[in-house]
């Protein structure tokens, strides 16, 4: 795969949204994937995914996706925008590598956001150096988009909480270490009664349900809990306040979601433009044809829209923002046009495109799941246009509505 071309990550490097130590970073995780990937096999997606969290913690990719230097992170806050470069050029190199990464970071973010000393301290580091793999139990069979609906129960008994219920799709599930998983306390309707729990996986009463197969291979779970004691010094943030906690943990890695999707648009542009450039028809090359040269120019324009919606989000949270509706803006455009650029590309390939085990082949298998997890695209719209009515009333009891 050629990475010089102009859409490539390199050029937008230069917008104002980066520092010099992001550029750093950039052709550092560059040269890593280069050297260590692109040869993952996927007989065993079990053992490679933990084998890449151990080589991206020693690599000290994983410290970006952890909150506290004091706790292994390389800040004291995350660093929206170094996660957003790391999991864009993963993701060109390699969906394993991406997803390994990127679970780490959502199956830990919620204890680096709201975690005591204690909690962090004892899952933390070992996050950041990839002795730990995290998962992130939010979903439920019948709670996925509308998170509010989840029946998933912790009740109380004595100094612990007793959990009940059922998760599903849940990422690393049947590998993990341990679980971050959202249940039902009850101390109000809907949202507002539900509270977040760190579960260790040897925790009795808790299993591996099934074992779930999707189109392209991730370790993917549902987890039963029936009568799983958790003691409260597990739990994370207070009562009832999970939910909160969950959204501000998605607002991070949502962007992320959106920079991944980036980076396999853009590895599908690296392969569409050297098929044009070589594939010989008529009498000239596949890229002469006018045809073409639109579809590349679709492509590129699609590539770099969703460039600057990811980064504007990254680098708004970065100075403090809210950004709901930005990250939803990112993950939307940068999910769908993915789709849209590796489609043009199995296009350009014909027949070739659709043979299992080509560059385009992989990646339209694994960009689909991407346009559903962490909020459906029609989950983004709702959260966009929400927002927009929220703001719009905010402008009006201001007396503000032009």
């Amino acid at each position: 795969m050629s990475a010089d071309n102009h859409t490539d990550l390199h050029s937008a490097l230069a917008w104002p949204f980066f520092e010099p130590r992001h550029r750093e970073l950039a052709t550092g995780i560059e040269a890593w994937c280069r050297a260590n990937l692109g040869h993952e096999s996927h007989d065993d997606v079990d053992a490679t995914c933990r084998r890449l969290v151990r080589e991206l913690g020693v690599a000290g990719w994983l410290k970006y996706g952890v909150g506290g230097v004091a706790y292994g992170g390389h800040g004291d806050t995350i660093d929206t925008r170094a996660v957003c470069l790391l999991r864009e050029t993963l993701a060109k190199h390699s969906g394993l590598a991406d997803f390994a990464l990127a679970m780490q970071g959502l199956g830990s973010g919620a204890i680096s956001l709201g975690g005591t000393h204690e909690q962090k301290t004892r899952y933390l580091p070992r996050v950041a150096n990839g002795t730990a793999l995290a998962a992130f139990a939010l979903s439920e069979p019948e709670a996925g988009s509308d998170v509010a609906a989840m029946s998933l129960s912790a009740r109380e008994d004595g100094d612990a909480y007793v959990l009940d219920g059922d998760k599903t799709w849940i990422s690393n599930g049947g590998i993990a270490d341990f679980y971050v998983v959202f249940a039902r306390t009850g101390e109000a309707p809907g949202a507002r009664g539900i509270t977040a729990f760190i579960v260790d996986a040897d925790t009795p009463g808790l299993e591996i349900a099934e074992r779930i197969d999707v189109i392209a291979p991730h370790p993917l779970a549902r987890l039963h809990f029936a009568g799983a004691r958790v003691p409260r010094s597990q739990m994370l943030g207070a009562p009832g306040e999970g939910f909160k906690l969950a959204m501000r943990t998605l607002d991070i890695f949502r962007t992320s979601v959106a920079a991944a999707s980036l980076g396999f648009a853009r590895h599908a542009m690296a392969e569409g433009l050297a098929r044009a450039a070589s594939r010989k028809m008529f009498g000239q090359t596949l890229g002469d044809f006018q045809l073409t040269q639109a579809k590349l120019a679709q492509m590129a324009l699609t590539i770099d829209s969703s460039a600057l919606l990811v980064y504007r989000a990254a680098w708004l949270r970065d100075q403090g923002a809210n950004v709901t509706r930005e990250a939803a803006m990112a993950k939307w455009q940068a999910s769908e046009g993915a789709q849209q650029v590796i489609d043009a590309a199995v296009q350009l390939f014909g027949g070739m495109g659709v043979q299992r085990g080509t560059a385009v082949e992989m990646l339209y298998r694994e960009i689909r799941a991407l346009r559903i997890y962490e909020g459906a695209t029609e989950v983004q719209q709702l959260i966009i246009g929400r927002d927009l009515l929220k703001a719009r009333a905010a402008d009006a009891a201001r007396g503000d509505t032009k």
